[in-house]
């Protein structure tokens, strides 16, 4: 049994060491900015999370991920297993945390009774037309240009030394079930996709993967659901008129079956734009697959070599 069930990931904290520069760049990507608290950026998307993406100065880096808990008592208990303080946390939303460290270093920020924040209004888009159905009569279908909409965070990635320490690690404290474990032979397996316990409510295939990493530990990527495919191609559009560099994409992955668009930010990280991933439930248990279905595309380019 773990010590809490994760209900979702909340955030991504990093630094760098232009705060403008880096909004400038979330706002393009399709975040907004919400009132800084001290000297720190904090955005979010459309849905009702405070912030999804946090910014401190300094020199460029990933500093910790946050992790949502179902309740105060979750974060409570957890923190006294820690042996670590629960604090208020101060931003948007305010709530409590506790910091955790994992068996790499990462900071995990277990977070809780964080305040929702008014979602920010999307359009209904028009109804699509396919050799399915034809749903959308005597009307046209008109897209904006623009950044795409940041929705929610969905998913992190993290590259760590051992696999199976961390994957323990954050089973026993967070609860996550493996939706996709990445075996490499019958005896050995690199990673796993890791969704929230939240029983028969359907979650995202994945909420963390870890990822054994002949690199080394640290941060992969983090990913950001947005409105739809069109929002998607729009805000690829964008960001490529804007000259951003583009890491991978567009195509659609065959684990959680997300269509995918990776990008990185100023100072290197790579952040993603995702759409129409699976979902599933507790009871839908946990599969092996091997490193060819990680690495591989339903349809799109090839993972580039230096991808994360």
């Amino acid at each position: 049994m773990s010590v809490t069930r994760a209900e979702d990931i909340a955030y991504v904290r990093f630094s760098a060491p232009d705060l403008s520069r880096m909004c400038a760049f979330l706002e393009d990507f399709g975040m907004v900015a919400v009132k800084s608290a001290g000297d720190q950026l904090f955005m979010r998307g459309a849905g009702p999370a405070p912030f999804v993406h946090a910014t401190e100065p300094g020199e460029p880096g990933f500093r910790a991920l946050g992790v949502k808990l179902e309740s105060l008592a979750d974060l409570e208990r957890l923190a006294a297993q820690e042996n670590v303080h629960v604090e208020s946390l101060d931003a948007p939303g305010g709530g409590f945390i506790a910091t955790l460290t994992d068996p790499d270093g990462h900071f995990i920020e277990a977070v809780a009774a964080q305040s929702p924040a008014a979602p920010l209004p999307l359009e209904t888009p028009a109804p699509w037309n396919s050799g399915h159905a034809h749903r959308r009569l005597r009307a046209t279908r008109r897209i904006s240009a623009g950044p795409a909409r940041v929705v929610r965070l969905g998913h992190a990635v993290l590259n760590v030394s051992n696999f199976r320490a961390s994957e323990s690690w954050y089973k026993d404290r967070f609860g996550f079930i493996t939706s996709d474990e990445i075996a490499v032979n019958d005896d050995f397996s690199v990673g796993a996709f890791l969704r929230c316990d939240r029983g028969a409510t359907p979650t995202d295939h994945h909420t963390l993967f870890l990822l054994q990493s002949p690199r080394g530990p640290g941060f992969n990527h983090a990913a950001f659901e947005v409105a739809d495919l069109d929002d998607l191609m729009c805000g690829h559009d964008h960001l490529a008129s804007a000259a951003y560099k583009n890491a991978w994409g567009v195509g659609r992955h065959v684990l959680g079956s997300q269509v995918f668009d990776y990008w990185r930010d100023p100072y290197g990280h790579i952040l993603e734009h995702w759409t129409d991933g699976d979902l599933f439930t507790a009871e839908d248990g946990s599969n092996t697959v091997l490193v060819k279905d990680l690495v591989g595309t339903q349809w799109g380019p090839a993972m580039p070599a230096d991808f994360g």
